[in-house]
């Protein structure tokens, strides 16, 4: 543990720096979706779900999950500098889904 009253350097903890302006991201509204598409004659049951979040560095996050339902699946996470661009891909797998059959779980 540093001590001493002497800042060794410009990333001690022991700085007491100003906390900078609250220009963080923030999500403007939530991003979440969860889908299935079964087919009994195939014996398909599968999930797809995904979520937009801030990250601690703050970054806009687009994390995918998808699998077999019941099963831990996959999951793949997308880091974006703007929220707009996580948001841009969400909308555009959401159609793909629904394309493919996916639906909201009833």
């Amino acid at each position: 543990m540093n001590r001493s009253h002497v800042i060794d350097s410009k990333l001690s903890l022991d700085l007491c720096a100003p906390i900078a302006e609250s220009s963080r991201m923030t999500i403007v509204q939530p991003y979440q979706i969860y889908v299935e598409r079964r087919d009994a004659a195939r014996n398909m049951a599968r999930y797809y779900s995904m979520q937009i979040s801030m990250s601690l560095l703050g970054e806009a996050c687009l994390t995918r999950r998808w699998g077999r339902i019941g099963s831990h699946g996959q999951m793949m996470v997308h880091h974006f500098a703007r929220e707009e661009e996580a948001v841009k891909l969400f909308l555009e797998l959401t159609r793909s889904k629904r394309q493919r059959g996916y639906r909201p779980r009833m």
